[in-house]
Parts: structure tokens; sequence; C-alpha cells
């Protein structure tokens, strides 16, 4: 094993960290190559600096002008240079402020400084590159972003331990399925003296966030498996961080009530301004890490880590995305700019909160429960999802989602609120056809 992993290694030995990672997130370091070489050049090397490979004339980046014109708001190094490994520096400590101010059940709590990865895709994966083995079980609810099966399954080889998300039954008495998400990692538990869970809230595929009282019990399943000598990477997936329409409900991301939880527990958060901030294709976003007892040395070390599966995926985050966002963050009116779109995505959801009240689903389109994000989801009975989304998509021109045959997912965010009423009179019409 390099010397530097081996450093590593020991700076975190003895924490629940240590005891999660993976074959290859215990092989994982930064190297002390090119890039530190050039970074000591940059503070150091005043005469000539010949270090790293980048085209310079008068001591800038050199930049087209066809580029230059489309980013006048950035410098050249801003534009076309390589971004650091773990990110912007200063996007990085804004960010953490920001995460403060968003959940302020963090205040005080110590944390690692985020590191910005090429979106929240890629941050699930770098999470599964460092704690995820071949054969290790993810527990997740049986309604889940599909992309976990191929980062977790496919490439990962691990196994995907999962259990039905809702409580039985129809109707508004339903809700996060505590008993049996404590049942799935309890079962896990004895295998194997670590866990992997997932939690997204609001959910992809549904658009659910738990109640107060459900994320309390969450927490407390958590703790209770802890109690027992297992150790837990709770993964916080929160793309869809901040889009919550009812009261309530959890509006703070429960890393916040994890991360200086319990020493057996180690909880990372993913998220990043793709959604939050609108800006799906700068594919920008960040891992943090929150454990009680965890010093700063160790915060560090895991940092590093994360910077050599990024080092060894994609070198960096992409520069310009990063500089736009820390400027944005720092405009005048950007939270209120922000508040105005957070209101047209909860007239959408009202819309069709109105219209499933007013209009009773057909008896195969079971509505799951939906509070938030930007989504809703039918589970389908007796008839077939794709069977139906086809229908829709061949004979009516409209684009729904199928998920393994049984649940139909609807993207209200994407739909005028006076659409909202047609799509749905011809979503049931289509399946009440299906029905004969």
């Amino acid at each position: 094993m390099n010397p530097l992993a081996e450093d590593l290694n020991r700076t975190l030995a003895g924490t629940c960290a240590a005891r999660l990672l993976s074959a290859s997130g215990t092989r994982m370091y930064f190297p002390k190559g090119i890039l530190s070489q050039s970074a000591e050049a940059s503070e150091k090397a005043k005469v000539f600096n010949a270090t790293i490979g980048m085209s310079y004339t008068g001591g800038k980046p050199m930049i087209l002008d066809a580029i230059r014109n489309h980013l006048p708001g950035l410098t050249p190094s801003e534009a076309v240079a390589y971004a650091p490994t773990a990110g912007v520096p200063g996007l990085r400590k804004r960010w953490k402020e920001e995460l403060v101010r968003k959940n302020p059940s963090l205040q005080g709590v110590p944390l690692s400084l985020p590191v910005v990865v090429p979106g929240l895709t890629a941050g699930v994966s770098f999470l599964a590159d460092l704690f995820v083995d071949p054969g290790d079980a993810v527990v997740l609810p049986d309604l889940f972003w599909p992309n976990y099966r191929l980062i977790l399954e496919e490439r990962k080889g691990a196994r995907l331990a999962t259990y039905p998300m809702f409580t039985p039954g129809v109707g508004a008495g339903r809700g996060f399925n505590v008993d049996g998400f404590r049942a799935a990692l309890e079962t896990e538990s004895r295998t194997r003296g670590k866990i992997v869970t997932i939690l997204n809230f609001p959910n992809n595929p549904t658009g659910y966030s738990p109640t107060l009282a459900e994320a309390d019990a969450i927490v407390a399943a958590l703790e209770q498996v802890a109690a027992g000598g297992v150790d837990i990477l709770v993964v916080s997936d929160d793309a869809y961080f901040g889009l919550q329409y009812e009261q309530g409900t959890l509006r703070e991301s429960l890393f916040a009530r994890l991360a200086g939880r319990n020493p057996r527990i180690l909880a990372a958060k993913v998220d990043g301004q793709t959604k939050e901030d609108y800006v799906w294709g700068f594919r920008s976003g960040f891992l943090t890490f929150g454990c009680p007892g965890l010093q700063e040395d160790q915060y560090e070390a895991l940092v590093k880590k994360v910077m050599g599966v990024v080092r060894s995926c994609v070198s960096s985050s992409a520069a310009p995305t990063q500089y736009i966002l820390q400027k944005a963050l720092d405009t005048p009116g950007y939270e209120e700019q922000k508040a105005r779109f957070r209101k047209i995505l909860e007239e959408r959801y009202r819309k069709v909160r109105d219209y499933l009240a007013a209009h009773p689903a057909p008896a195969c389109l079971r509505p799951l429960p939906f509070n938030s994000g930007y989504f809703m989801s039918f589970e389908c009975d007796g008839i077939s999802a794709e069977t139906l989304r086809k229908k829709l998509l061949e004979e009516k021109g409209i684009g729904v989602i199928a998920l393994q045959e049984k649940w139909l997912r609807v993207a209200f965010s994407s739909v005028e609120a006076e659409d909202v009423e047609p799509l749905y009179t011809e979503i049931f019409a289509a399946a009440k056809a299906l029905m004969g």
C-alpha cells in the first residue's frame, strides 16, 4: 500500500470512518505529484514557473476571444484555468457557511470542508468508491432513484437491500415506513459490523419528505442499530433540498440531525446547486462529512481520500461554473430570485393536490404520498406502468416515466400550472382505457 495511504489510515485509525472504508477506500490517497508540486511552485516560484500544463501569455492563461466574449464576468484564470482538485477554496468555504445557515442544527457542529464534485451523481459514486465493497448491502427504500442501481450494483457489485418506503394501506394515513427501515438495518447488521444506507429527501421518484416525527424516528432507528456495535454510513442525498411545501415536514437535511449525533454514525451529505439554484447543467455538487469525535486532521484525511478519487476519475471539477456560483451566492437579490422560482414550483404542486382531491384516481392508479420536490408517483394495480407510459406517449404525446412496471412518475416541476388539469385528465383517461 502506498505510504501516503498508510499515513491517512493511521490518522483515521479507531474511528468509524476507518472501519467503514472499502478496500479501495483504504488504498486511496492524494498523491504528492504534479498538482502538489505545482501548488508549491505557485507560492515560491517567483522567477519562472514551468510546472503545470497550461499555456500562459502575459502572466495569464491564454483564452480565445470566441470564449472570452461569452464569459464577460470571469477573468481568464476563472474561465479556463484548472480548478483545484477539491474545488475553488472560496466556494468551498462559502458553501459550508450556507450549510449552517440553511440547517441551523449544524451550528457549532464540526464538519469537513465540502469537496466540490462534478454533480451529485459523482458524489454518490465517489462515496461508493470509498465505502462500498463488492457484496456489501446498501439499504434503500423500494422507491429509489434508478441511477443508484447502476452506481451501486453494476459499478460496485453491491447488493441493494430494499424495504417498502411507505406504511401499508391507502390514503392520507400513509407515511414513511420507519419500522421497515429499522428492520432492514437490523437484518443487515447481523451479517456485518457495517451498514451503508442512503436517505433521499425530497425523494425521487415520490416527492416525499418525512414529517418531523418521522425524522426523529429515523434517527432513533439508526442510533438503536449503532448501539449494537454497528458502524453506519448514512448518505443524505439532498438533490432537492429546500423544496418542502407542507408544514410539519422536515425542512433541514437529515445530515443536520446526524452529523454530531453518534460516533458510530458517519454522516455524508451530497448536495449542490443543481436543483437548489436551478443550474442543472452546471454539474456542480458538494460532498461533506460529519461525525462526532472526528478531529480536524481526521476530516482532512477523509477529504484527501475523496481528492484521490476525484483526481483518479476526473482530475477536478469544471472551474467556470464554480466561479459563477461563488459570485452568484454573493449577488444582491439572489435568495429572492430563488424564492420566486420556488413559489412557482409550489403553485404547480398545489394544482396537482387540488386536482387529485377533486378527481379521485381510477382504481388502477394509487397516488403515493407526496409533499415536496419535483415529482409525484402512482402505484399501478392491474395495469402495467410501462404500457400506460407508452399509451400516453404514442397516442397523446405525453411523456411520463415508468419504474419497474409498478410505478408511474410524473414531474409536475416541468408542467405549467394551467396544464396540470389537462395532463392528469389524460393520464386518468388512459389508465381507465387499459382497465377495459
